[in-house]
């Protein structure tokens, strides 16, 4: 059977599974910076024998065919950036780019996608139909590699007719994997803002508008957007984590700047609570003789898995994973680009366990700590390649 195929494939390759996500995450690069981490997936796909198409810059497009008649095409896509923070961890394999890390995890889905490209390329006679890799640059940072790559036709000759894409999980144990259908993640938009008033002594308030005290009252009445505008069956999150009052403690200052985030799972609800924050906040500013720039930079949309779509991986999970290994996930209201590719076409995301506890690989993404246990590799380049073949409907 093609199941004890892939996993036998699965385990034969993992060690240059784990060779590759090594070499990723000690040379990681930032969004749009994905040089060499484009030319090392480049190099592998040539060793495979896989044809491929540049394109957003770093992104890598390729195709592999199955040799049995099928008009079926599958996406799989891996994100290959880094992040801005310097890596604690005293490990072989640490970043050597200081201040860059792979602290999210995508060395594992971009070395995922390349073992499973070679199992796929090794069953080629097994299967029918068409599987797309996508190796996407630039998930980190806004407009997002995906917008990007969607633009330049990834979707396109041939048009998949599904996407799939994995996301390691620190919160889940290695060797499980969580799925959810429908509304899954986020969408996340930057909010600038700057309060204006007049600033002076401290000890004559009298004399000043104080763009402290109206940036306090905007920063409370603000939250009525999620407490009392959306409705409870809809979650939202405003979080603000900059504030800068560059007062003193007896100068009130001309101005105040915040910068914060606004996520929500419905895009009807995104724009009018988008107008209702910026009314709102100006509004304040005003009635207290001040003023207020509300600046928002709409980012990625909300992440949605296709039910039927999303039933059927999961069902192919539980029969490549055993039931006992596959999860139900709650929403996520952190974001994702991925979340394009689920607004235009058919879409899939799930997640894979990378926790140890008894290794103390527990950190959490985004964070200097953050490893996981390579052990999950074997069963992550499995399950995608059982999944993209299944999906195929061999």
């Amino acid at each position: 059977m093609i199941k004890q195929k892939i996993q036998e494939l699965s385990k034969n390759i993992f060690n240059d599974v784990v060779a590759n996500r090594r070499h990723i995450h000690s040379h990681p690069e930032l969004s749009f910076h994905e040089v060499e981490t484009s030319a090392f997936v480049a190099k592998k796909l040539d060793e495979l024998g896989i044809g491929w198409k540049r394109m957003a810059d770093n992104g890598l497009v390729a195709l592999i065919t199955g040799e049995k008649p099928s008009d079926k095409v599958v996406a799989l896509r891996a994100d290959m950036d880094a992040l801005p923070i310097t890596e604690a961890n005293d490990v072989p394999y640490k970043s050597q780019n200081v201040g860059v890390m792979h602290a999210c995890g995508h060395d594992v889905h971009t070395s995922s996608l390349l073992g499973t490209a070679k199992i796929l390329t090794e069953l080629k006679s097994e299967f029918g139909g068409t599987v797309k890799l996508i190796f996407q640059p630039a998930e980190e940072r806004l407009p997002g590699g995906a917008s990007l790559m969607i633009k330049e036709g990834v979707l396109e000759n041939p048009k998949p007719d599904a996407v799939l894409g994995q996301h390691v999980m620190p919160f889940i144990d290695a060797g499980k994997f969580g799925f959810r259908s429908g509304q899954y993640m986020a969408s996340t938009d930057e909010l600038y803002v700057t309060v204006k008033g007049k600033g002076g002594h401290g000890a004559q308030p009298q004399s000043n508008i104080d763009p402290v005290i109206i940036t306090a009252h905007i920063l409370i009445a603000l939250q009525q957007v999620v407490s009392r505008m959306a409705a409870p069956t809809n979650p939202t999150v405003l979080s603000f984590g900059k504030v800068i009052a560059n007062g003193a403690t007896n100068v009130i200052p001309n101005e105040v700047y915040l910068e914060g985030t606004f996520r929500a799972l419905d895009e009807k609800w995104r724009a009018e609570a988008h107008v209702k924050m910026k009314k709102m906040a100006e509004g304040i500013a005003e009635s207290m003789g001040g003023s207020c720039d509300f600046k928002i930079l709409n980012g990625y949309p909300f992440l949605i898995n296709e039910p039927k779509l999303t039933a059927a991986t999961r069902a192919h999970a539980e029969d490549y994973l055993g039931k006992e290994n596959v999860l139900d996930l709650d929403i996520w209201m952190a974001a994702e680009d991925f979340a394009y590719y689920s607004q235009v076409a058919d879409a899939c995301f799930y997640r894979m366990g990378t926790r140890n506890e008894s290794r103390g690989i527990t950190s959490a993404v985004h964070t200097p700590t953050f490893d996981v246990e390579e052990k999950a590799l074997e069963d992550s380049v499995g399950l995608m390649a059982y999944l993209a073949v299944k999906q195929l409907g061999n």
